[in-house]
């Protein structure tokens, strides 16, 4: 559910070139009659104006979202207030025309497989985390050690037990451990880099530790002081690591991008090993969380964010997300949720495709969090707090 919701910012996609893939058939193989590949011809062609007319519809849709959003973040940059007028109310073009036809006489030769992104998975991550930084993360003995630990940082620092609970339970369909990773939770292969009760992805972590590192220092650096040899010997040597992760973040710019350059090198996969920590883990998984609120109420938002809110700025981003956060509850039930998206994740989304508007999200997402809040493991972190 929680990666089905994950927004992906990709670019629009380009019209199509009917004379560059029309004749895409001329070499085609010989056991194909001539009637056949006029046929396909005839059906391509048809196919390729309606996609074309389809584009430019579908550009304007999206031009015209692109252009409300930046609207909507002028009017807030100048406090003024945001109405109904801000947002695209109609729903996006649906591509109703002919489907592609499949080429009767395909090309003898196939091109050469497309090669998969590696995605690290925990074992790439420790050994990363020891060729760069000759370290191992402390991983938990038992995985209510690590919730209790989690539990104790989230209520010290203002997040309550609903808000944690509920999004873990979305996010990890209620059952999920402090090393569960996206796509492995409950399948095969991971399909992301995020981990953890929050999903924190390689980027995320990065960007904490770029944004946090030095709160996380100097608490890591008092745990250290109350303690004594080998216990002591053990959290000066993290600490000592943990220095290193945050100067390493903070030599870009700070900025999304630039951590993203660096959350996707063997580096960064050390540095999202401290996921795993049983110290230095559930404040990052807790600040994921903690952050967007800060965000929220720094902007004048007083009132505490539901946890399904709060998953939203989670998911989306706090800016986006506090976008949907703030509208009252009618304009809700009529704006698109394709006002929030850009084009590319929005078609990737069946989720907020299905649930169009802006309370049907809302809502699928609190009726989820009922559902995951009943699993073992989400009954397990309530009784942490």
């Amino acid at each position: 559910m929680a990666v089905a919701l994950a927004l992906l910012l990709l670019a629009p996609a380009a019209a199509f070139d009917l004379n560059s893939l029309l004749p895409s058939v001329s070499g085609a193989n010989a056991q194909a009659s001539a009637d056949e590949i006029a046929e396909y011809r005839r059906k391509l062609k048809a196919y390729l104006e309606a996609r074309n007319a389809f584009e430019q519809e579908a550009g304007a849709y999206w031009t015209d979202v692109a252009e409300k959003r930046r609207g909507r973040n002028a009017k807030r940059r100048a406090h003024e207030q945001i109405t109904l007028d801000d947002y695209v109310l109609t729903q996006p073009p649906v591509y109703t025309g002919p489907k592609r036809p499949v080429n009767p006489a395909p090309e003898t030769e196939p091109g050469p497989p497309r090669e998969r992104k590696h995605i690290p998975a925990v074992a790439d991550l420790l050994r990363a985390a020891s060729d760069y930084f000759q370290w191992a993360p402390q991983r938990p003995s038992t995985e209510i050690e690590f919730k209790r630990a989690y539990a104790r940082f989230a209520a010290e620092t203002g997040l309550t037990r609903e808000q944690a609970v509920r999004v873990y339970a979305f996010e990890t369909g209620g059952d999920g451990r402090s090393d569960s990773q996206s796509g492995l939770i409950h399948g095969s292969h991971a399909v992301s880099t995020a981990i953890g009760y929050n999903q924190l992805l390689t980027t995320n972590t990065v960007e904490l530790l770029a944004e946090q590192g030095p709160d996380l220092i100097k608490i890591l650096a008092q745990r250290a002081a109350g303690l004594s040899g080998p216990a002591r010997q053990l959290i000066e040597h993290k600490l000592a690591v943990l220095r290193k992760m945050v100067a390493l973040a903070r030599s870009v710019p700070d900025d999304w991008s630039q951590h993203e350059k660096i959350g996707d090198t063997p580096q960064g996969w050390a540095m999202h090993a401290m996921v795993l920590d049983i110290d230095v883990g559930p404040m990052l998984q807790t600040h994921k969380l903690i952050t967007s609120v800060i965000f929220a109420r720094e902007r004048g938002f007083t009132r505490p964010l539901t946890a399904a809110e709060l998953e939203m700025m989670n998911l989306t981003g706090d800016g986006t997300g506090l976008d949907m956060v703030t509208m009252p509850q009618a304009m809700r039930e009529q704006v698109p949720t394709s006002n929030f998206f850009q084009r590319g994740g929005y078609e990737r989304n069946p989720v907020a495709i299905h649930h169009n508007t802006v309370a049907k999200l809302l809502a699928v997402t609190d009726a989820r969090m009922d559902e995951n809040s009943r699993q073992p493991g989400a009954k397990e972190l309530a009784a942490a707090f």
